[in-house]
């Protein structure tokens, strides 16, 4: 019998899953204000989606993927990230046809196999949005500070955003060259994944954490001092609104991100609490992802963050996460009593929106109170022989222990105002 989960995955247990919640909430609750609509897509798609649309020289493509054949013989692929099966669903169901821009939101599980660390998993989870059919430069903007928001709104401060241009693949593909050859006495002395990147994605060099690899590259020239007068513009035009709203930001000429999709915009959202590994999300623009994977000409931005990620920084930080309990009310019994009884007075609260429930182990009142106790249940409600013949029960309230004897037809009505004010 197997016992333990798979390397890289983890169980989320009842205590912890709270949290979670918390900032799902969060997440759904910022894209409701931003005007964002949930999207659901499969866990698996084609695989040759995430070829063609993420690229097949990424290290996600490359080394990452967990890839097979179903009984059919078709190679299909957990998906890795989100925003590719999201492209693939506004084409299918021809959102382009709609109002644009079509504005989403996700979250859910993604599959990458890679060493597991803090709060890096092989099935991870992410919140992402999508942002497709505009290109206005404060869409990039409002994409960024909706991320920027969502960190707030979990009560991270230690929250920092570098900000880049890529270009587009026509003065992309004129510095790629540039590059190559100010590197080209360098490469024998780079890490071995950028000697694999110098043919291949040579733009990854400049991103490398590699000290060495870094330090080869110290003097070689930007990309922001290479882009061609509509990437120049619409990149001043991002930073011009990103300080109309006053938000601070770091341009970092380095920062590429590992996707083959991106073009202008690149942004990266770093917490310090986190050490090292210090990225929280990021994203950028993909104006060419759509017609890559078989579309027209569209535009589009979006982003992804890590919600292990996000809840480690939390804990770093220590942010306090309200999480209610579980349950409003308890209801034990005492003396002859039957369980019967004990249920159908459950039943009669939560069928009015109180969390209830009861002893099913035939346990002592004492043993039921110390249940309750542990629970961390606000008020409990026992019925004993004498009470019920009086036609009633005695509330108690666990946390500042005062108690009442109030009347089986106005029970309800009694502990919904409780609840209503403990709350």
């Amino acid at each position: 019998m197997l016992i333990k989960a798979p390397r890289g995955t983890r169980d989320i247990l009842p205590p912890d899953v709270g949290q979670w919640q918390f900032v799902e909430g969060k997440a759904a609750e910022m894209c409701r204000i931003f005007g964002y609509q949930e999207i659901r897509t499969p866990v698996f798609e084609h695989t040759e989606l995430f070829l063609r649309g993420v690229g097949e020289v990424t290290d996600i493509v490359s080394k990452e993927m967990y890839t097979f054949q179903d009984r059919g013989e078709r190679s299909l692929t957990l998906r890795p990230e989100g925003t590719a099966p999201v492209a693939r669903s506004y084409l299918e169901h021809k959102l382009y046809g709609e109002t644009q821009p079509v504005k989403v939101y996700y979250i859910g599980p993604m599959f990458r196999y890679d060493r597991p660390q803090a709060g890096r998993y092989r099935q991870f989870h992410q919140f992402g949005v999508e942002v497709f059919g505009a290109d206005d430069p404060t869409v990039d903007a409002d994409v960024m500070v909706l991320a920027l928001k969502f960190f707030r709104g979990l009560g991270l401060s230690d929250v920092t955003l570098q900000v880049n241009s890529v270009g587009c693949s026509a003065c992309r593909s004129a510095y790629r060259t540039l590059l190559q050859e100010q590197l080209r006495e360098k490469v024998s002395g780079l890490c071995v994944d950028c000697t694999d990147r110098y043919e291949k994605n040579p733009l990854r060099i400049l991103d490398c954490k590699n000290v060495r690899c870094h330090e080869l590259t110290e003097n070689v020239p930007m990309m922001t001092d290479h882009l061609c007068q509509e990437c120049a513009t619409h990149f001043t035009a991002v930073k011009q609104a990103m300080d109309k709203l006053g938000e601070t930001y770091l341009v970092n000429p380095r920062l590429v991100r590992g996707l083959d999709y991106y073009t202008k915009t690149a942004f990266e959202i770093t917490s310090s609490v986190l050490g090292a590994q210090s990225s929280l999300g990021g994203g950028g623009r993909y104006d060419h992802l759509l017609s890559t994977i078989g579309g027209p000409e569209i535009p589009g931005i979006g982003f992804a963050i890590g919600l292990e990620r996000a809840l480690l920084a939390m804990e770093a930080e220590k942010v306090s996460i309200p999480v209610a309990n579980t349950l409003d009310a308890f209801v034990a019994t005492a003396g002859d009593v039957g369980a019967d009884e004990a249920l159908a007075v459950t039943m009669m609260l939560r069928d009015a929106g109180i969390a209830a429930d009861k002893d099913y182990l035939g346990r002592s009142l004492k043993a039921q109170l110390k249940f309750a106790d542990k629970k961390e249940v606000r008020f409990l409600i026992i019925l004993g022989d004498e009470e019920l013949k009086l036609g009633m029960a005695t509330v108690r309230d666990m946390k500042n222990g005062t108690q009442q004897s109030v009347s089986m037809t106005g029970l309800t009505a009694h502990l919904t105002a409780l609840v209503k004010e403990a709350k």
